[in-house]
């Protein structure tokens, strides 16, 4: 009964939210996306951290550690770069470009009669294909936890639940997780029953006080689940040997090479080498949102000035790669221990997804009452930040790019009330819901559906920063890019075995089109491209225009070489402090402890690098 009080608790709270601030995000569109442009950084940060933290995140986590040990962590944990990178270089375009929309963008960076429907394209890409996608592989992490945790055949009377079943019976999809032992049937009905309940108490509060209501609950949200996984973490600890004792069970358990490659930060061989490198210097740069396309955007176009845009990122960085990345560690080793499994085994989509299963499983086995409602809430509350956020950046899109301009200033040649642009905004949702519904049905492990996001959006990756800081970018560059994409993507995907050779494909392909399409094809309009870098000032390449604006030609590059110095120097304290932390609290049997601390002192002394021109400098220019 407490765990359900304190998960009420927080519903009542979300709602109230959503109402509170129905009034301003009603007003028009910029104030329902964006919140009127007046967010602070440290909230922006929370915000991004909440919606990262996702329900389907631990349990790709747990999946991952078990498959490939820590080592595969870093296919998460390079992004951090990506994020300082949006941050120190791109926050400050994003929020000067004035656009709603990643996808508006197009049409004050381009010249040409394309530029339209490149518009309508991204806006379909991003906000159907790849918003719904991402939105899927959430909803299959919710039938996993809720599977456990939400029997309704038994709570619901017989004359509700037997028609729901035959129902569910007569469809023929099964949404079963196999979490556990229910008839296919049952399980997914009860999975429908509570997908249903998550995501209209999402869309209450999401839908009606917009991206100012979903930053308001997402410091709550995030704040919950840090503390559920905190405690969850430090029963993990207990139940699988004690501070101390980890390594020892897992050595007992898997013998002392094997637990030495799964506590492992780097490749355990020459041959997992060249993967390693090729993934750590590629993925980061080579994805569907590299410069921030999508909700981080949002996020820093919703920023109140460039200096809370690169604050956001930061805190976001360390929040999201540091912080949370060392307490899932503990929990995706200790259920090694508690739910070992035979080392032989085949590792296949069945034993991934069991694998995964079981960060839910360690919620309803090892947790106590009250404490088990906390990590219920904050796995809700971690959800209900994912779903609200892919709400209101896919309806972004959707009211935005489509209604807006293309249906109605475009074709008929009218301009709807600022009213009637949120109405078709919150309708929007209905959609968008709807497609990710159908996606999940159709989805296996939540490994294998990122793995194949991350393909289709490595094709457009590098042509989204260069962008911003090549001023020879130009409409054909993106098309080319979207089109690589689709064609080579899936051809890559089932012609090819290894992961790291598919991403060396789709990157150099991508790049080597992107690049000779651009020199083939004629250049923005020179008026685009100056009023363009009034506006926004980017870094980079851009000595012509600068040059037209009688603007000193480096200024631009020097912007790109300050911005490289931060990213560069803020990532390498995050990494050297993650690997040093991790190494002291999972020491590995073949390693020297002393290793962790060299690595923790390095970060610590690295900060001395960037800490003046992050916290002392009180100017948007660092």
């Amino acid at each position: 009964m407490i765990d359900l009080l304190i998960i009420l608790i927080f519903i009542g709270y979300s709602i109230r939210n959503g109402f509170r601030n129905k009034s301003k995000a009603s007003q028009n569109l910029e104030e329902y996306f964006l919140a009127g442009r007046t967010i602070k950084g440290w909230r922006a940060g929370f915000s991004l951290a909440a919606t990262q933290f996702a329900a389907d995140t631990p349990l790709l986590v747990t999946g991952l550690i078990a498959t490939g040990g820590i080592f595969m962590l870093w296919r998460l944990w390079i992004y951090g770069l990506g994020f300082l990178m949006i941050g120190f270089l791109l926050g400050r375009g994003w929020r000067r470009a004035q656009v709603i929309t990643d996808a508006e963008l197009v049409e004050i960076r381009y010249s040409g009669k394309g530029v339209l429907a490149l518009r309508g394209l991204k806006a379909v890409y991003y906000g159907m294909v790849m918003n719904c996608t991402i939105m899927a592989m959430v909803l299959i992490a919710a039938t996993r936890i809720s599977e456990v945790f939400l029997p309704w055949h038994e709570w619901l009377p017989d004359v509700i639940s037997r028609p729901l079943f035959g129902l569910a019976k007569s469809i023929g999809v099964s949404l079963a997780s196999g979490a556990t032992d229910l008839e296919p049937f049952i399980a997914t009905t009860n999975n429908i029953i509570s997908i249903l309940l998550i995501v209209i108490f999402t869309a209450l509060y999401s839908t009606t006080g917009g991206l100012r209501s979903v930053i308001a609950t997402d410091t709550v949200q995030f704040s919950l689940a840090m503390l559920g996984t905190l405690i969850y973490a430090a029963i993990v600890l207990v139940k699988s040997g004690g501070v101390g004792q980890v390594v020892e069970q897992l050595v007992k358990l898997y013998g002392e090479s094997q637990a030495s490659q799964i506590l492992s930060f780097s490749p355990n061989s020459w041959d997992a080498l060249m993967p390693f490198l090729v993934i750590v210097s590629l993925q980061w740069f080579f994805e569907r949102n590299s410069d921030g396309t999508g909700y981080f955007a949002q996020r820093m176009m919703s920023c109140r000035s460039d200096r809370d845009a690169k604050v956001g990122a930061f805190i976001f960085t360390w929040l999201q790669i540091f912080l949370r990345s060392l307490i899932w560690l503990v929990i995706g080793v200790g259920l090694l221990v508690i739910y070992p499994f035979d080392p032989s085994t085949a590792v296949n989509e069945a034993f991934i997804a069991e694998r995964e299963l079981l960060f839910a499983t360690g919620i309803r086995d090892l947790l106590p009452p009250g404490v088990r409602g906390i990590m219920l809430t904050g796995m809700l509350a971690a959800l209900a930040s994912t779903i609200d956020t892919h709400l209101t950046w896919g309806a972004s899109y959707w009211s935005n790019d489509i209604y807006l301009r293309i249906v109605n200033r475009a074709w008929l040649k009218r301009e709807p009330s600022n009213r009637e642009q949120v109405i078709a905004a919150r309708l929007s949702n209905i959609f968008i819901l709807t497609v990710a519904i159908i996606i999940m049905a159709n989805l296996g492990s939540i490994q294998t559906a990122w793995r194949i996001t991350l393909l289709f959006g490595a094709g457009t990756g590098a042509v989204l920063v260069l962008r911003w800081i090549w001023e020879r970018i130009n409409l054909y560059s993106e098309i080319s890019a979207i089109a690589v994409s689709l064609i080579f993507a899936p051809i890559i995907l089932f012609s090819i075995e290894a992961e790291w050779l598919k991403l060396l494909l789709m990157s150099s392909i991508s790049t080597f089109v992107v690049v000779t399409v651009t020199l083939l094809t004629p250049p923005t309009n020179q008026h685009k491209l100056l009023t363009f870098y009034k506006q926004v000032d980017p870094p980079g390449f851009w000595k012509k225009t600068a040059a037209n604006l009688a603007d000193p030609s480096r200024k631009p590059l020097q912007s790109l070489k300050k911005a490289a110095y931060m990213t560069l120097t803020t990532s390498l304290s995050v990494y050297l402090m993650l690997v040093g932390v991790g190494k002291l609290i999972l020491p590995n049997p073949q390693s020297y402890i002393v290793y962790g601390w060299v690595y923790l002192v390095l970060g610590l002394a690295s900060m001395v690098l960037w800490w003046k021109k992050m916290f002392l400098y009180k100017t948007d220019d660092f």
